[in-house]
């Protein structure tokens, strides 16, 4: 059975910031090896908030991962991101990226001796290493994708919707397991539109992310391409291509939510892309043809650059079905099928009656790369669902229990009306004495004694307590960090809930 997250009291309730208004942003949990975070506003302002809730883990994967694996080329990594003749990042995300540090700091982590550079070369390192200067670095993340929509989806509980399950291969190495990280942008930029990336602390770009009209984008590594990057080319990094699609309203302009909006990001780069890269994109099944809905692109900073794959080509995967690990299928006609495509195509079969619970078993046991496999996701865009494993306690992703997510709710606008003081008229409030600390005040002595229930996000009771004065001081330093709802309970007196924040 999926656990299900229920994210509705974060606008039910009214929200205690323990922290200064002016982070414009909130941890909504911490707990399951992964942090997740809403933050809102314009770039500098949703930089600053990562930067802030996420300092320690950011530093943590910069210092633990990054850095060791560019050694002495680190000064030169920083220098071909300041120059932008050879990689070119916009302006926006460079102000997102300056704004990370300066959150981070606010929030009293040492930042001495690391700067926006640093944040974008985290956000650009596969695209680097495969540059001249750079060689050797086997920073390459695997991955594998199975998208299903139409006819392929039809007599299931997905009805012909489409359905994407996606699994991320990476190093178990402690910096990267111990740091990953959902972040929420709700973009207050009249051109952009929420959207969430699922990766690690201090990514601004998109490893894998799905935006609030439906629309997702992952990427692959293309395995078999052995050729490298030219110099002064201003290549655009594979991740904040694909943030650009899924952040715009619409990138096109086609008045359309579709994944021609990721086909033409990519294709705004007419040098292609610094390695071979694959990406799989999914929209929702609305969109009628199926080459609005699935796409597959194999790219390459060599000819032919751009490859895109649709169910019309012949690729052995029956019906409405797309799949793509980390070899040339189209590109160059390259039909390169390894043994995970092929124990794929096995287990799809016809290529029909593949639901929910088929998309994410036929990966699981079919396309997963045992300890290696760091994330595990399926988005399914007209259910605004998300379901998420992650790799934890030595297990990787594809055995542990997804949790699920309701994306309508996690793509909330934030109501500003919510985030004020405690209000003497309600029967009770809560206060932060301390970090660890709270008071329970009930306002009115009719509904003393009073019963006070914590529950966690999941909706499991943690602790129970009956107060039978007005004030009970309730210390919560044994509950991890993150959103927790507050029920009181009084003979005569519907039960009420608020939201604390730890």
């Amino acid at each position: 059975m999926r656990k299900i997250i229920v994210f509705a009291a974060v606008t039910l309730f009214s929200i205690q910031f323990q922290f200064a208004q002016n982070v414009q942003g909130v941890l909504l949990s911490d707990t399951g090896n992964i942090s997740v975070v809403k933050v809102w506003g314009t770039h500098s302002e949703r930089g600053f908030a990562t930067g802030y809730l996420l300092g320690e883990k950011i530093k943590s994967i910069y210092t633990g991962y990054i850095m060791p694996a560019f050694g002495s080329y680190l000064a030169t990594a920083k220098t071909i991101i300041q120059q932008s003749q050879h990689l070119k990042i916009d302006p926006a995300y460079m102000e997102e990226a300056k704004a990370i540090v300066n959150g981070m700091s606010f929030a009293g982590i040492d930042v001495t001796g690391f700067d926006s550079l640093d944040v974008l070369v985290a956000n650009s390192f596969l695209d680097l290493q495969n540059l001249s200067y750079f060689q050797n670095l086997q920073l390459d993340n695997g991955c594998s994708s199975l998208m299903s929509w139409g006819e392929a989806t039809n007599g299931t509980a997905l009805d012909g919707k489409s359905v994407i399950a996606r699994h991320l291969d990476w190093s178990t190495n402690a910096s990267i397991i111990n740091n990953q990280a959902m972040v929420i942008h709700i973009p207050s930029e009249e051109d952009e539109q929420p959207w969430l990336l699922i990766g690690f602390a201090g990514q601004i770009s998109a490893l894998s992310g799905v935006n609030s009209s439906g629309l997702s984008a992952f990427q692959h590594m293309l395995s078999d391409f052995s050729g490298s990057g030219t110099l002064n080319k201003a290549y655009e990094p594979i991740w904040f291509s694909l943030r650009k699609a899924l952040e715009k309203k619409d990138f096109n302009n086609d008045d359309q939510q579709n994944v021609l909006d990721i086909k033409d990001v990519l294709l705004q780069n007419p040098n292609g892309y610094a390695d071979g890269y694959i990406v799989t994109a999914l929209g929702s099944s609305e969109a009628i043809e199926d080459s609005l809905i699935a796409l597959v692109a194999e790219l390459a900073p060599n000819l032919p650059r751009f490859t895109f794959r649709g169910n019309e080509y012949t690729d052995n995967l029956p019906g409405d079905n797309l799949y793509a690990a980390n070899n040339s299928i189209k590109r160059n006609d390259a039909h390169n099928y390894c043994s995970r495509y092929n124990a794929v195509v096995t287990g799809v079969e016809d290529g029909k009656l593949i639901g929910e619970e088929e998309n994410w078993e036929i990966m699981k046991t079919r396309s997963n790369s045992g300890s290696g496999n760091i994330q595990f996701m399926q988005f399914i865009p007209e259910l605004n669902k998300l379901n998420l494993s992650v790799y934890k306690n030595a297990i990787p992703a594809y055995l542990n229990e997804p949790m699920s997510y309701d994306l309508s709710l996690l793509f909330s606008q934030i109501n500003s009306d919510n985030l004020t003081s405690c209000d003497k008229s309600e029967p009770f409030n809560i206060y932060n004495k301390t970090s660890d600390t709270y008071i329970f005040e009930i306002n009115d002595p009719k509904y003393i004694p009073a019963i006070f229930s914590v529950y966690d996000i999941a909706g499991r009771k943690i602790q129970s307590i009956t107060s039978e004065k007005a004030l009970l001081e309730a210390d919560l330093s044994i509950f991890a960090k993150g959103i927790y709802i507050v029920t009181m309970k009084s003979k005569g007196l519907p039960a009420l809930s608020k939201k604390i924040i730890r």
